[in-house]
């Protein structure tokens, strides 16, 4: 059996076919006393929209064909008075609409409902960039509010006032909330994708970069060199919020020294960094020691160097006498 209501695009028209159940001469009677034809709660239909048969101009066809939008480029434009809804209704032309699509049950005007957000238009797919994706908007059509999921809210916000004077069994809240989940398909979208790729790209661009000064590391003074590093080393830990370098620190006998970096993360702790310009010579030896390379002088002494920076950096504190410490840092 066909369906009541169903669409047609006819050249730059869009048509509105109608079966009533029994015979259309009710419908003549309606427009005869001059009333209108209100489909489903959504179209507002009057003889004026009616389009003529190709046969007999003067005949009705059946089912009844009423003209309710015009194309205009990619679009059809419903009439207003078609659909009343106080704002333009545009619909993409290649698209295959059914009545649903418009009216819920109960004969609830689906536009009317979305005019009420008091849009400019309502577009319904095609490529305008106000437009409501066609899959989405049949999402929207589908999770409609049935009349069995208004009177489960209406249930539970009743519970939500009585539940705090008077037991009751029944957990109206518990069930509405159920049933929505349930009819509502809605997934969390995947954006963490997008970030990952722009991450994978600055890991790529920073091995590039580290790779392009270690083959030309002759060409970089040392303290370019240091800031370079620096700036590798802040991308690839975000965690930092602040890095200071040249950071004086005194030393034994009361003669100063200088940390090269000193980190400064979002939970307040440091971190100390030495960097080391790469030379010729291995960090390492060549020979092993026990199936061991073993450290050479320059590794060893800037390992020892850190150890010396981190125990000063400990014991810098109030006194035990009261007598504050000369500060870190400073000219």
């Amino acid at each position: 059996m066909p369906p009541a209501v169903a669409f047609e695009a006819s050249g730059n028209e869009l048509h509105l076919l109608y079966s009533p159940r029994d015979d259309d001469q009710w419908v003549q009677d309606k427009f005869a006393r001059g009333d209108p034809l209100i489909i489903k709660g959504t179209f507002h239909l009057t003889r004026a929209h009616l389009v003529p048969s190709d046969e007999d101009e003067e005949e009705e066809q059946y089912p009844l064909r009423f003209r309710v939008a015009t194309g205009r480029g990619r679009y059809f434009t419903f009439d207003p008075d078609v659909v009343q809804t106080g704002c333009p209704v545009l619909l993409d032309t290649k698209a295959n609409p059914t009545w649903k699509w418009f009216s819920a049950e109960r004969s609830v005007s689906i536009l009317d409902v979305i005019a009420q957000l008091k849009p400019n238009r309502i577009v319904i797919g095609g490529s305008a960039a106000d437009a409501i994706p066609i899959a989405d908007y049949e999402k929207l059509v589908a999770q409609f509010p049935s009349p069995y999921e208004l009177k489960r809210y209406t249930l539970a916000r009743v519970a939500s006032v009585v539940r705090d004077y008077v037991e009751t069994p029944v957990d109206a809240e518990k069930l509405f909330q159920k049933y929505v989940d349930k009819r509502i398909d809605r997934k969390a979208r995947n954006f963490r994708a997008t970030f990952s790729k722009q991450d994978m790209r600055k890991y790529e661009l920073l091995l590039q970069k580290l790779t392009q000064m270690l083959s030309e590391e002759d060409t970089y003074p040392e303290s370019v060199w240091q800031e370079q590093i620096l700036q590798i080393i802040l991308l690839l830990n975000p965690k930092y919020i602040l890095a200071l370098d040249n950071v004086r620190v005194l030393g034994e006998n009361g003669t100063k020294r200088f940390i090269d970096v000193l980190l400064i993360d979002a939970s307040g702790n440091v971190d100390v960094i030495e960097i080391k310009k790469p030379f010729n010579k291995s960090i390492v030896t060549q020979a092993l020691y026990r199936d061991n390379h073993i450290p050479l002088r320059e590794l060893s002494g800037s390992v020892m160097q850190i150890e010396k920076y981190i125990y000063r950096l400990s014991r810098w504190g109030v006194s035990p006498f009261g007598i504050k410490e000369p500060p870190i840092f400073g000219t």
